[in-house]
C-alpha cells in the first residue's frame, strides 16, 4: 500500500505528443535528418511542459519501417537528434514510442496489424503503465483524427492542431 500512495504522489499530467505534423513538418516519412524540420515553436512548446511540470511523450507511427523506406536505426537517429536539440534549449522529452507496423507494409517482420499503431491506443497505453501519468490531467495533441481516437481509446483528452505556432497552441491546450 505504501508504493501506491508513493506512485500517486509522484503523478504528473502528461502531454502525449503525435511525431510528424506536429513537433515537425510532415514532409512525408520522415527517415533522414535533411528531411527533419521543426514545427515553428516546437521547441519552445516542449519547454514550456517541461516547465509547467507535464512529462512530454511522443507516440508516433512510423510506417515507413513496414514500406522498407527506412529502418529503426534511422527513426532512433531521429529522435536522438530531436533530444540533442532540444537539450540544448533546456528541453526534453521524457519518453518516445513509435510503431514501425502497417498492415500494407512490405517488409514481412513489419507487415501486420498492431495495437500500438493509432488510432489504438497501445504506445499511449504503454506509456502510462510505466510512468505515474495523471491520466484525467493529461492532454495528447495530434494532426489526426486517429490522433484523437487513440488519445480517446486511452481516456486521455485529444486536441487537434492543425497548424500555426505550436507553443502558442500549447500555451492553450495547458492553459
Amino acid at each position: 500500500m505504501a508504493d501506491e500512495s508513493l506512485t500517486a504522489s509522484l503523478r504528473r499530467p502528461a502531454l502525449f505528443m503525435d511525431r510528424d505534423g506536429v513537433l515537425n513538418i510532415d514532409h512525408g516519412y520522415i527517415g533522414t535528418l535533411d528531411r527533419f524540420e521543426w514545427n515553428d515553436g516546437a521547441i519552445d512548446a516542449v519547454k514550456f511542459a517541461n516547465d509547467r511540470g507535464y512529462f512530454v511523450f511522443v507516440v508516433s507511427n512510423q510506417s515507413g519501417v513496414a514500406r522498407g523506406l527506412f529502418d529503426e536505426a534511422a527513426v532512433r537517429t531521429v529522435h536522438r537528434h530531436m533530444q540533442n536539440v532540444l537539450r540544448g534549449h533546456g528541453a526534453h522529452i521524457d519518453d518516445i514510442e513509435y510503431c514501425p507496423f502497417h498492415p500494407e507494409g512490405t517488409v514481412p517482420a513489419y507487415a501486420r496489424t498492431s495495437d500500438r499503431r493509432k488510432p489504438a491506443p497501445g504506445m499511449l497505453l504503454d506509456i502510462i503503465k510505466r510512468w505515474p501519468v495523471d491520466v484525467p490531467a493529461s492532454v495528447m495533441i495530434g494532426d489526426k483524427p486517429t490522433d484523437m481516437a487513440a488519445a480517446k481509446a486511452a481516456g486521455i483528452r485529444g486536441a487537434l492542431y492543425e497548424g500555426g505556432n505550436l507553443l502558442d497552441f500549447v500555451k492553450n491546450v495547458l492553459g
